[in-house]
Parts: C-alpha cells; structure tokens; sequence
C-alpha cells in the first residue's frame, strides 16, 4: 500500500478542518481537489483502432506554489534562467532567521513582517558588501524564504545566496576583498546590524498602526526588550564549490513546499499521520513525528503564504529591472561571453525534453498518438 499524499489527508480529513482565513481555505481547497474532475479535464481519442482504451481524460493540475505535486515545469524553467546569470566566482549562503519571540507578531501581520525580513536581510548584506574592508560593491543576491522547521513548526527565516564579488561605483567588476573564516562576513557583527534594522523598522510599522497587536504598550516593551537583548540567528555556510552546486541547492531550496509527498509514511484509521524529520541538533537524523490529521493540516496552513507574495526576491545586479543589461556589462569586463539565450519550450516539447515524456503518445497502447477532442473548464465552487 502506498503512502498517503498531502491531498489524500486533505480529502481525508479538511471536511473536518477549519481554516484560519477564506484565503488559506482557497489554498487547501485547490490542493485537495488538484488532477480532479472539479479542475476541469481534457478528452483525447487514440488514433490506434486496437487500443483498450480509445478515450482518455486528463484532469488538470491546480498550478498552486504551495501544492507538492505541482510546479515541476515551471520550476525547471526557473532554474534555467538563474544558470544563466550565474558567474565564474564564489557564491556565498547565508541564512537570517527570526528569534521564536516574534512568532506572534508575525503570525498576525504576515504580509509586512515577512517582507520587513527580507528587506532587512538585503539591507544587511548591502551594508557590508558596501564597505571596502569587505567587498566596496553591490553583489548579487537571490533570496528565498521559508517559514517552515522540520516539524513543520513556525520558523520564518531567508536563504541568501550572495555573489563573491560585485559592481563597485565605477560599474567595474570587483571582488570581495577578504572573508572570515572562509565566510563572506563576520556573522556576529551582521547579526547586530540585521536585529538593529529590523527592529527599528518593525518599531516604525508599529508607530504607524500598520501592525495588528492585540496587548497592551507594556507587552510590547517588555517583548521588545526581551529580544533586543537576544543574539538572533545569523548563519553562514562555506562557500558553495561551483556555479553547478549552487544550480542544485536552488532545486531544492527555491520551490519547495512546506512538506514533500516523499516525507508522508502513512496514515492509521484513526487519521493520526507519520511523517519523517531531520534532527539538525542530533547530527542531522532522521527521525519521525506522529500528528493528529486535523493538527497536521493546522500545520501545513501556517505556511500558506499571503495572496501576491513573492517569496524569491533579487537584489543588488540581480534585481529585476535592468538585470540583463547588468549581466552582460560584468561579463564583457571579464572577457567572457554573453550566456546563451533560454530557449522556451511549449507544454508538450518542455515534457519530452526535461523528463523525456511524450505527453501525445497512448500510456495505455503505447503505439497511438493522441488528439483532444472536448475540454471540460474547472469548475467554479469547490
């Protein structure tokens, strides 16, 4: 017997399950009736007169960022256009994290805590790439967030791949000068800076009533002293090996859900569900955790971003506008030659290409081609 999926316990148990908000209830929605008759389906007939199945349907995916079983193309299709801005230098990964104190303020202000984390984490990396002790120029970052642990806890934090070198004030290519430790900077003293900007934009957010807190100015002080006072996570891995490591740890990192179908062991009679974890505080293990369904889901919906958010952002040459003309000046001072251009594929080219699937060849005779012959539009309620 198979394990289940994310969709099977949804279908299983969300009739059962109420969501925090009509947004987070669309989002499950979609992912419990993803490839189903309620997505709309299309009918293709097999030119093949012997084959025991002459009429196919295939329902549609729900294309939902949060669903485990979908995006594989569109990631594939990211991935490529990252390669090919990727430079021949060090690529750095740095993670700043949340302190858990916060997790109440976020949970209610989502929208603009994630985006004051990932500001702020740019804010940093920018300060210090600026100084000339450290880099004297503006690197590329692409930053990705996360709000998930391994238990699928609420842990919000940001991946930042950096660039080893960047476009100093005269437009010319410069590498970072030093690092420590074989790091790009000194974690502790960006820790300081990153606490500092965030806390005093957060203060500012509050100041202006652009932050929902239901207690009292006395909790909130007393919260702000706490974590003032904390060190806050900043951690810096060693420098990836190549651009190649780098397109791989993309594929893991970028597109990822809160949880992976593969990490789903089972599901008893009474809807308790086994999944598996690592233990990064015990030497990275793999262990496994039991949940009721209904807690499970509670906590897979915390992670459902807000409507419209970007949660992969570019910054420095990499930011989006002018990104192209910026990539093609550094490499010309390198002497290198321009990237190839991405080709883009159609749905069918893109499957046989990348996965070598022929999506018009009969899965059932494996001779016939197929032609669609009715489509079915998705339907409107759930």
């Amino acid at each position: 017997m198979r394990a289940p999926s994310l969709q099977d316990i949804l279908c299983s148990h969300g009739q059962h399950y109420k969501a925090a908000t009509p947004h987070t209830a669309s989002v499950l929605r979609q992912l419990r009736q993803c490839r189903t008759h309620a997505m709309g389906y299309h009918v293709y007939d097999c030119d093949n007169n012997k084959c025991s199945t002459p009429r196919q349907y295939r329902y549609n995916s729900c294309s939902n960022r949060h669903c485990p079983q979908c995006g594989g193309l569109q990631k594939e299709a990211w991935m490529e256009q990252r390669t090919s801005e990727l430079l021949p230098v060090k690529y750095y990964h740095v993670v700043f994290t949340l302190p858990h104190e916060l997790n109440a303020v976020c949970m209610g202000n989502r929208q603009a805590v994630f985006k004051l984390l990932m500001d702020s984490s740019w804010y940093t990396l920018q300060k210090f790439s600026a100084d000339k002790k450290w880099m004297g120029a503006t690197p590329g970052v692409v930053s990705v967030l996360h709000s998930w642990g391994q238990q699928l806890s609420f842990h919000p934090h940001v991946h930042c791949i950096v660039s080893g070198g960047g476009i100093d004030e005269a437009g010319k290519w410069t590498l970072a000068k030093k690092s420590h430790n074989n790091y790009l900077f000194h974690t502790g003293s960006m820790m300081e800076v990153f606490r500092g900007r965030f806390l005093n934009q957060l203060q500012l957010l509050k100041n202006n009533g652009a932050l929902k807190w239901n207690s009292d100015t006395a909790a909130w002080n007393k919260l702000m002293v706490r974590i003032t006072s904390k060190d806050w996570v900043v951690y810096a891995k060693q420098p990836f090996g190549g651009p190649q490591q780098v397109i791989e740890y993309l594929a893991r990192y970028t597109h990822k859900s809160a949880i992976s179908n593969s990490r789903i062991k089972g599901m008893d009679a009474e809807g308790k569900v086994l999944f598996s974890w690592k233990d990064y505080a015990d030497g990275n293990k793999n262990k496994q955790m039991t949940l009721p369904a209904l807690e499970f889901i509670r906590r897979f919906e915390q992670h459902i971003l807000p409507k419209g958010f970007t949660r992969i952002r570019h910054y420095g040459f990499l930011a989006n506008r002018g990104r192209t003309a910026r990539i093609e000046s550094v490499l010309a001072s390198l002497q290198l030659p321009a990237p190839k251009p991405v080709i883009t594929y159609d749905y069918a080219t893109a499957m046989l290409v990348k996965f070598g699937v022929d999506v018009h060849l009969c899965k059932y005779c494996g001779k016939g081609k197929l032609t669609e012959v009715a489509v079915k539009q998705r339907a409107r309620s759930g």
